[in-house]
């Protein structure tokens, strides 16, 4: 059979779509929700209720270091891990809302108390595992070693929780957060030297621009990191337009400027596409530390336009 070529030019935009339907369809969809702290402000009956308001299809969940759970609120009962019936009561009430836990998050302290997060991060990871929980959110920072000394003890707690936590696929996501993980010559060094695919980032989205990186930079960080990507706090910053691509300092005026991600100056659309070029499958998790401080008629509307963006999208 022959093809003329007007015939192949007809028929090019059909293959052409064709294919580009195919390859949406092969890009696993990524859920989209926010942390369970953005809830509380919402003022409802129980955290449920408040996830179901703004469209969270997954929540980033906080962990306590005795296994708590105190973030999600409800009138009748405290969630907790503690116990087996604590475990299967809080994946009861998951599975009853239609809401899917993407995310551990843990405040640890490996620059104070090391041989205690390892071994808590390593049970926890353990009931992660249980729950269908992929991700652990952690933290690696110091705030009195510089990291050129913290890195190698760093490294080394690291690595005995990989060794610890050896029969789970459950993934650790160090958050580029503070001083030590918002800076790319501790970061990558760190993701290198344990040399783990079970340790990767949780991507704060804000925090890198937090930490003074020009908005150009930012982009260029969230693409080195997005191949290592676990976990994300979408995030955004409304800088004034002279500020934007200056080297500022650390932390300058952050709680000005915090913005809801559909009105700062990341623009999502792109950072989505460079995670989504990254490889990465994950949630969309948002994390809007200014919620609280909005009129309580503003804060359900406000975080319902941020989640709706990003399943607009995640597509």
């Amino acid at each position: 059979m022959t093809f003329s070529r007007r015939s192949f030019l007809n028929a090019a935009p059909i293959g052409l779509a064709a294919l580009h339907q195919a390859t949406a369809a092969a890009a696993p969809v990524l859920p989209a929700g926010c942390r369970d702290a953005m809830l509380r402000p919402l003022g409802s009956p129980d955290c449920w209720s408040a996830a179901k308001r703004v469209g969270a299809e997954v929540l980033e969940v906080t962990v306590d270091d005795k296994f708590g759970v105190p973030l999600l609120a409800h009138p009748e009962r405290p969630y907790s891990l503690v116990t087996a019936d604590g475990i299967e009561q809080l994946s009861a009430d998951l599975k009853a809302a239609g809401i899917k836990i993407s995310a551990f998050c843990v405040a640890s302290r490996f620059d104070a108390r090391p041989e205690f997060e390892i071994d808590f991060c390593a049970k926890l990871a353990a009931i992660a595992q249980q729950m269908g929980i992929k991700a652990m959110r952690i933290d690696v920072v110091s705030y009195k070693k510089p990291a050129a000394e913290f890195i190698d003890a760093a490294v080394a707690a690291l690595k005995s929780l990989i060794a610890n936590s050896q029969g789970s696929d459950v993934r650790f996501g160090v958050e580029n957060h503070g001083p030590t993980g918002n800076d790319p010559a501790f970061l990558m060094p760190l993701l290198e030297r344990v040399g783990s695919k079970r340790l990767g980032v949780t991507l704060d989205t804000g925090n890198f621009y937090w930490f003074g990186h020009p908005l150009s930079k930012v982009y260029e960080l969230i693409e080195t990191v997005a191949p290592h990507v676990v976990h994300t706090h979408c995030k955004n910053i409304g800088y004034p337009a002279e500020k934007r691509e200056v080297q500022r300092p650390m932390g300058w005026e952050y709680a000005k400027y915090e913005a809801p991600i559909d009105k700062g100056d990341i623009d999502f659309a792109r950072v989505v596409k460079l995670l989504r070029g990254g490889g990465y499958t994950g949630d969309l998790c948002v994390e809007n530390e200014a919620l609280g401080r909005l009129p309580e008629s503003e804060r359900a509307t406000t975080l319902v336009a941020e989640i709706a963006l990003l399943k607009k999208l995640r597509a």
